[in-house]
């Protein structure tokens, strides 16, 4: 293949990893509008955290850090940053689950409900499934021949950075998500996960800081560990502000309803039982 075809389908690539964002925005942004229309007025935050996590993953696709990326060990760092956390994180905090209870309609909501209570989205969304897939990704690919195989197909480069989305994605609905989440795990096991997750990051930050990846650069690689360890940990502190917060402000209640004898609810605002929660769903699609 030409280095003239390579580039043709480079460029193709980048805008299909670029097209499900742009198609996400206007998307989002009419279901808030229609959820208003019929009396639901959607936050102004979830739109700021919608617009900012597209930016995020758009910067991490295209253009100059996107191609940056392709010959930089730590531009791609910078990738990862932006595509696999801080990206996802704002889109979990726009609460785009909720947003389509509200505006999809009853049949259709029922059926995203009853996917949601599958055991495969249990499965998936479960903090430990989703921070060990995270992890043990993130090793493979920098600590084996991997990462330099990424940067000559084209189509491994594509998963990678798939990859890179949904599980980053996945994690932080696991541990700081605000849908609805009839597979949520207690506060206890999503801070064991997060200080585990956060522990194996920053050994791989060291590694690869002493240990550059198969064909990459000695100076190069250290410069991309410290983005992960620094970049990485400043994003993982925010993640444990947002669930401390939450646990904070649920146990707080919690004391008050026991004093007054009332039933304890999810901190979506519907009952803690899961066939109760799948009703309020259906509910909630109604409206």
């Amino acid at each position: 293949m030409s280095g003239h075809d390579h580039l043709g389908l480079a460029i193709w690539l980048e805008q299909l990893l670029a097209l499900p964002f742009y198609l996400s925005l206007p998307a989002y942004l009419a279901a808030g509008w229609w959820s208003g229309r019929r009396g639901r007025r959607w936050p102004t935050r979830r739109y700021l955290y919608w617009l900012l996590g597209v930016a995020a993953c758009l910067v991490a696709v295209t253009g100059p850090v996107a191609q940056r990326a392709d010959h930089s060990f730590s531009g791609h760092m910078v990738v990862h940053l932006l595509l696999g956390m801080v990206g996802p994180l704002l889109l979990v905090r726009a609460a785009p689950v909720t947003l389509a209870l509200r505006v999809l309609p009853v049949a259709a909501a029922r059926r995203l409900s009853r996917l949601l209570a599958s055991r495969v989205v249990g499965v998936l969304t479960h903090p430990v499934t989703a921070g060990a897939g995270n992890v043990a990704a993130l090793f493979l690919l920098y600590r084996t021949d991997l990462y330099a195989l990424s940067g000559q197909h084209l189509g491994l480069h594509l998963v990678v950075h798939v990859h890179l989305f949904v599980f980053g994605y996945l994690f932080a609905a696991s541990i700081v998500g605000v849908d609805p989440d009839r597979h949520r795990t207690g506060f206890p096991c999503r801070a064991v996960v997060l200080v585990l997750y956060v522990a194996a990051h920053s050994v791989l930050a060291k590694q690869l800081y002493a240990d550059p990846p198969p064909g990459v650069d000695a100076a190069d690689a250290r410069l991309g560990a410290q983005v992960l360890y620094y970049g990485g940990d400043a994003v993982d502190l925010l993640v444990m502000v947002l669930l401390c917060h939450r646990w904070y402000v649920l146990a707080a209640p919690s004391r008050s309803r026991h004093r007054l004898n009332v039933a304890p609810r999810t901190h979506e605002g519907l009952p803690s039982d899961g066939s109760s929660a799948r009703a309020g769903w259906a509910r909630q699609a109604r409206r």
